[in-house]
């Protein structure tokens, strides 16, 4: 168990129907499995979500979004200037309360018949994008103050998975950046928090 000590403190007016109302989060990998649901839910509490795929997702990702009243936005998250092109949608909306960090993929193989290819691409599209664009986001106060950054690791990030070296390597990594940008954060007296969340086994197109 863990103890929480509740001391006087400021009330603060929350509508429980709509408590996201007003706030601005951007979800990639929107088009489907859990970045869907992930959007589907914010949606439901009030926010305006922005629904970020590639652009081969484009019809799944814009049905998605006209069905929660969100906005769509077509980017390949590891392309150069993905963090340019989600910062201009954000300062559409006057920047952004959070971004949740979804977007992922599996090239299973084990470790002796893996390629470099594969290696890299998981890398880079499940780790690397996100360092990426957390940097370019903070730097250029994308990011509203009190804003949060939800990054998607694995339950294979923490046990690791037979077949799965480069997939629980790079969500491994996403634990290890998160724990290092909350130390980060910590010190910008913002009231950002980063934090990952560690699904098990879900049953959607991709697995």
């Amino acid at each position: 168990g863990q103890v929480v000590r509740v001391g006087k403190g400021n009330a603060v007016e929350v509508d429980w129907t709509q408590p996201l109302g007003g706030k601005t989060m951007l979800v990639t990998g929107a088009s489907r499995g859990i970045g869907e649901a992930i959007a589907r839910v914010l949606a439901r509490e009030g926010a305006h979500v922005i629904c970020l795929d590639v652009p081969q997702q484009q019809a799944d990702l814009q049905k998605v979004a006209s069905e929660i009243s969100g906005s769509t936005l077509m980017v390949d998250i590891t392309s150069d200037d993905a963090g340019e092109q989600i910062a201009e949608a954000a300062k559409k909306r006057g920047g952004l309360d959070a971004i949740i960090h979804n977007a992922g993929v599996t090239r299973d193989k084990t470790l002796a018949k893996m390629d470099e290819k594969k290696w890299d691409m998981v890398i880079n599209i499940n780790l690397a994008s996100i360092a990426r664009l957390n940097r370019y986001l903070l730097d250029n106060d994308v990011l509203k103050e009190d804003a949060r950054i939800v990054c998607v690791s694995s339950i294979s990030g923490i046990a690791g998975n037979l077949g799965q070296t480069n997939y629980a390597t790079s969500k491994a990594g996403v634990i290890g950046l998160v724990d290092a940008t909350a130390k980060q954060l910590a010190d910008n007296d913002k009231g950002m928090t980063i934090n990952a969340v560690a699904p098990g086994f879900i049953e959607t197109q991709m697995t």
